[in-house]
Order: structure tokens, then sequence, then C-alpha cells
């Protein structure tokens, strides 16, 4: 997983940007990186992080989105930082990118649970998108008895859409499955269809096509949060 970090920026956010990365065929999604990234960059200062500092890998890379990755691994920044070492207090916001790599090495990762704990005590503003959700399943609360976002409306792949992906009989959950199990309120539009989901400080994205419009609702929650800091000070 990894957060991306925009070095000399003059914004006054400092924002994660959270992404994973542990079976090369599993990684993060090219497009969803990409357009998260390109939005996000242009806005705030991101620092970007994965377990362990491990680099990125990408999948659904076609020609253009293979140039436009060969240019973002010569930049410094491209080289992600270590989650385990994310000190929440520092970041305004928090941003996972959709990826199948999320089900199996961040819905059970400890660190990240905190940080999730942590934002959601600050009412801080989180997004997940398309696979990326799994990734809150980390946060747990009440000794780890309860699900922390079990109060919240989230989106996720439907299990139609997870069920024609090609690997499914090895996915180690269903995101549709463990929101519901887990007292959160699920909803989902038609297949592939751009549908996010806000409540509060958290939005979701059902899939990869979910991303700009996940993403542009996170900036002006971003902005509203920040304007609102300025008139209470």
């Amino acid at each position: 997983m990894l957060v991306y970090a925009s070095i000399g920026c003059s914004h006054n956010y400092s924002f994660m940007f959270i992404i994973f990365i542990l079976h090369y065929f599993l990684g993060v999604s090219a497009q969803s990186f990409i357009h998260s990234f390109t939005l996000t960059h242009s806005a705030f200062n991101v620092y970007i992080v994965t377990p362990e500092g491990k680099q990125i890998e990408f999948t659904k890379v076609d020609d253009n989105s293979r140039r436009w990755l060969n240019e973002f691994r010569a930049k410094p920044f491209s080289v992600p930082g270590k989650l385990e070492d994310v000190e929440s207090i520092r970041y305004s916001a928090l941003l996972i990118p959709s990826g199948l790599g999320c089900s199996y090495d961040l819905a059970n990762h400890k660190d990240l649970g905190k940080i999730l704990n942590e934002f959601i005590e600050d009412r801080k503003p989180i997004c997940a998108i398309g696979h990326g959700t799994s990734a809150l399943f980390s946060a747990m609360s009440d000794g780890g008895y309860s699900w922390s976002f079990n109060e919240y409306s989230i989106t996720a792949p439907s299990l139609f859409e997870v069920c024609n992906l090609p690997n499914f009989a090895d996915l180690p959950l269903i995101q549709e499955d463990f929101i519901k199990e887990n007292g959160a309120n699920y909803s989902h539009s038609q297949n592939n269809c751009n549908y996010v989901v806000i409540d509060r400080h958290v939005i979701t994205g059902q899939n990869d096509n979910s991303t700009l419009s996940a993403v542009q609702n996170l900036i002006l929650l971003c902005n509203a949060r920040q304007g609102r800091q300025k008139i209470a000070s």
C-alpha cells in the first residue's frame, strides 16, 4: 500500500494517499491511481505510503497509462514511505484507490486500522474506491468486536461485479457481504457504472469508473472543512 509526497507545495493540507501492493497481478488499478493522483497532486501536498514501503505494482496498464507511469516512476516522490511509520495527526485526508490487493494486505492491517479510527474520531475526510474499500475493514472498535464504520452508508463492488473476476474463487473476502454483515448500510448501482456514496466525512466509490467523481467530492469536502476551520479561528 502506498502514499505519495509532493515536496515544496504551498498548500495548507497534507494529503494522505493510500494504495497497496502484494501480488504482482493484484496491485493497484493504473486508471484509478492516475486519476486520483492527478487530481490530488494539483491541490494538496500528497504523501504516498505502502506496507513496509514496498514498491507499487499496477494492473490494467495500457499504452497511455504505461507512458504516464514511466514518467511518474522517474520522480523522487514516487518512492513510497512506510505505512507503519505514519502519524495520522500530520495528515488531513486519506485516499485509497481501487486495487484487488487491498483485500489481501490491508483488510487486516492493524496500523491502518489505528489510523482510520483516529480519522473517524477527528472526522477527517476518508475516501475509498472500488476494491480499495477493503482497507476500511481494518478499522475495528470495542476490542475488535465491532466494525468502526458500522453506522455509515458505504458502496463497494457489487457481488455480481466481483463474481466476474477471474480470481473470484481465491478472494479472501467479498466487500458487499462484509459491509452488510457488519452493520453498515450497503448500496450499489448498475455494474461498472459511476456510483459514489457520501456519508458525513466518508466517501466511497463502487468501482474504478467512480474514481473521478469520488476524488472530486473528496477535494470539495476537504476545502469545505478547511473553510470552516478558518471561520472558527
